[in-house]
């Protein structure tokens, strides 16, 4: 009775009409038999999991902190020399993110988008070797001059992704089946991408643009595009600002990663890395949630899913709460203008909620520092949810934004 009266109360504050019951659906997507996920500290591993499963987890752990070197395979363009040099954080957890900014560029001259691919995009590696021992010099990418598109990304935190590759693509494609169904104007895209490993098409759900259907897939990527090492999944160098000629004069042209064993020890990591933990919630914070759901934030931002059977006991039919339906959206000119994989310019994920209150930065570029100020940049599909926050009251605002900041 009392969580009714507060519900009741909050849509009237809002001043908004309720969304339908058909929220309640796609959020609670099959649920019957599943556990709640017990809570973690930042950092920590999932609860629950085994003797065998924690070994895993600091072998990955080692390997995710290890310092690369060029004898290893590093560049011979990268960004960073280590998987912890962008996931550190809050404090000294690792796996989040500590904010760095990554640069892509592309053209959409005529009105479909060019990687310039052949100019070393769309992703920039602003670190290189430098001079190597037959005096050739990596130098760091640069954007070229022909880019019309230029965009920023911060890297995202990990916590909790094991978790997510353990959702069923039926799942996925549920919530935006109800999307389609209930909010035809703002339904989410699912992103169908290659499983590398499996060889079939798989519904992405990591990165900004959804490009990787697996948190396996999604190591062997960075540990190409970030750190320059390639491996079975990922075979081939990048070719530093597009001149592949100079590959010629790459110290490890080796397979280098060649069994995949360092890349499966960073999905391990991932997989049993435990997500955020909740902060403190009050009668505020639960009038806070009423409103996000009447707004219509809640749409997008899922608040429940549920992982499939799995032989990993702590990940077995657990009930978990990203606050992400793992989409993409059109969001309008918070879109960065870049097209990769399944999404389009003006697409992006829906960024997961959890842990957001340790957030320092937000958005994919980092331009917002506040909340209020990532609610107000929304657009295109965003946009109403957008203007009912603009409209709300002061006590409604409050309570809205205190919520956020409990997740």
């Amino acid at each position: 009775m009392a969580r009714r009266m507060v519900v009741a109360a909050a849509i009237v504050f809002a001043g908004c009409s309720a969304q339908p019951p058909a929220q309640d659906a796609q959020k609670m997507v099959g649920t019957a038999g599943a556990t709640e996920l017990v809570a973690a500290d930042f950092g920590d591993p999932l609860p629950g999991s085994s003797a065998s499963d924690l070994a895993l987890f600091q072998a990955g752990r080692v390997a995710f902190e290890q310092v690369e070197e060029v004898a290893d395979g590093l560049g011979p363009v990268f960004n960073e020399s280590s998987c912890v040099a962008c996931h550190l954080g809050p404090g000294a957890a690792v796996g989040g993110s500590n904010g760095r900014l990554e640069t892509r560029f592309g053209s959409n001259a005529g009105g479909t988008f060019d990687p310039l691919a052949g100019l070393g995009g769309s992703l920039i590696q602003d670190h290189a070797i430098g001079v190597v021992a037959d005096g050739f010099e990596f130098k760091p990418e640069v954007v070229p001059a022909q880019a019309t598109v230029v965009a920023h990304r911060r890297t995202t935190p990990l916590f909790g992704l094991g978790l997510v590759d353990a959702v069923p693509d039926g799942e996925i494609r549920a919530i935006a089946f109800v999307q389609s169904i209930f909010y035809p104007e703002i339904a989410g895209q699912v992103a169908v991408v290659t499983d590398l490993t499996a060889n079939k098409l798989a519904v992405g759900k990591f990165g900004w643009k959804n490009g990787n259907p697996t948190l396996l897939q999604f190591s062997a990527d960075a540990y190409l595009n970030e750190m320059g090492i390639t491996s079975p999944l990922f075979p081939n160098e990048n070719c530093p600002q597009g001149d592949c000629a100079s590959l010629a004069h790459n110290p490890r042209p080796d397979l280098n990663d060649a069994d995949g064993a360092d890349v499966q020890k960073f999905a391990d990591f991932m997989t049993m890395l435990a997500p955020p933990p909740r902060g403190p919630q009050s009668l505020t914070t639960l009038r806070g949630e009423v409103v996000f759901e009447v707004i219509g934030c809640g749409v997008c931002h899922v608040s429940t899913l549920v992982t499939g059977r799995n032989a990993v006991a702590a990940l077995d039919r657990k009930i978990f709460h990203p606050f992400s339906d793992f989409l993409l959206h059109d969001m309008g000119t918070l879109g960065d203008g870049i097209a990769q994989g399944a999404a389009g310019p003006r697409q992006m994920r829906t960024a997961p909620l959890w842990g957001v209150r340790a957030s320092p930065t937000l958005l994919h570029d980092g331009r917002a520092t506040t909340l209020a100020d990532a609610i107000g940049a929304h657009d295109g599909q965003g946009a109403d949810a957008r203007d009912r926050f603009v409209r709300l009251d002061a006590s409604s605002r409050f309570a809205l934004l205190a919520f956020l900041k409990s997740l």
